[in-house]
């Protein structure tokens, strides 16, 4: 990448989605395979974990995958993907999201999606939009090529974008960084950029230190 190329790495979930994708991606999935709600009991654990400090989101998040859609056969997850991915883009995002991909691809700018979602899904969204590279939570697979469904490594969340922003930065050396997020986990790697774009977030949240990012309602 030039040098004097710029770097766009949008956040997913709220930013250029309208809610989150993830749990609709697991109830959605178990809507359709009722005989599978029974499992949801043994995420209690991870739930007591997690309301006592003791987990953190990609704990919770990859057993939820793990007990709901874990042991499905790769093709089987692939077809889930393709028709929840399909209905996400039908009426899922924000235009202004879309508006603003455009315009970054349009421009020639490298376009990059970070997300804490999981990959069963993420980079199949991103090739849809049009984003040079996705970068993800990564969902773990059993030998047998079934899903195990929980979490490889760090959840890409909070200082893990920030660390991830990082690598992308010493790869790339872009000229400019926008970033845009929604969250005030968002705002960590957000500090790291040139130029940042707040969705849809309270302007409490930005503080003077933030100057560079600023707030903007998408719909």
């Amino acid at each position: 990448m030039n040098s004097s190329r710029t770097l766009a790495v949008f956040d997913l979930d709220g930013t250029i989605s309208r809610r989150d994708t993830f749990t609709p991606y697991v109830f959605g999935w178990l809507a359709r395979h009722p005989s599978r709600w029974w499992r949801l009991i043994f995420l209690l654990p991870t739930l007591l974990a997690y309301a006592l400090g003791r987990a953190d989101r990609g704990d919770l998040k990859g057993q939820l995958l793990h007990q709901t859609l874990g042991g499905l056969p790769r093709e089987a997850v692939q077809q889930w993907t393709a028709r929840h991915v399909h209905q996400l883009l039908q009426n899922g995002l924000f235009a202004t999201a879309l508006e603003r991909i455009r315009w970054h691809r349009e421009a020639g700018h490298y376009l990059v999606l970070m997300s804490a979602s999981v990959d069963c899904f993420v980079p199949a969204i991103g090739s849809a939009l049009g984003f040079d590279e996705t970068i993800c939570s990564q969902a773990r697979w059993n030998s047998d090529g079934t899903l195990d469904g929980r979490i490889i490594g760090l959840n890409c969340r909070g200082e893990e974008k920030l660390r991830l922003l990082r690598t992308l930065k010493a790869r790339l050396a872009p000229g400019e960084i926008w970033a845009y997020g929604n969250s005030r986990a968002d705002l960590i790697h957000m500090r790291e950029a040139t130029h940042g774009v707040y969705v849809n977030g309270p302007s409490r949240d930005l503080s003077s230190t933030l100057q560079h990012i600023i707030n903007e309602r998408w719909s």
